[in-house]
C-alpha cells in the first residue's frame, strides 16, 4: 500500500480520509514551464507564506477557505 499501510476501521473511527495522488514529472515540460515563469507569462498568486514549523498554522489558513492563491511553506537553508 502506498504512501504507508494504515489501518481503515480505525482511520474510519477516527474520521480521518486517507488520498493518494501520484505526480510525475515531465523533464520537457517542466524546461518550458520555468521559461515561461522566467519570461513573467505566468505568475503565481500567494495568499500567504509561513516557515515549514508553522505547517499546522498553514493548514487552519486552508481551512478558513477563501485563499486568493497558493499557502506556501518555507524551508530554512
Amino acid at each position: 500500500m502506498f504512501p504507508g499501510e494504515f489501518d481503515e476501521e480505525e482511520t474510519s473511527k477516527l474520521g480521518i480520509t486517507v488520498s493518494i495522488a501520484q505526480v510525475r514529472s515531465n523533464g520537457t515540460q517542466l524546461a518550458e514551464l520555468a521559461r515561461l515563469l522566467d519570461a513573467g507569462a505566468v505568475r503565481v498568486a500567494i495568499d500567504s507564506t509561513f516557515p515549514l514549523a508553522d505547517a499546522r498554522a498553514a493548514h487552519e489558513r486552508a481551512a478558513r477557505g477563501h485563499i486568493q492563491g497558493k499557502i506556501v511553506l518555507t524551508v530554512a537553508q
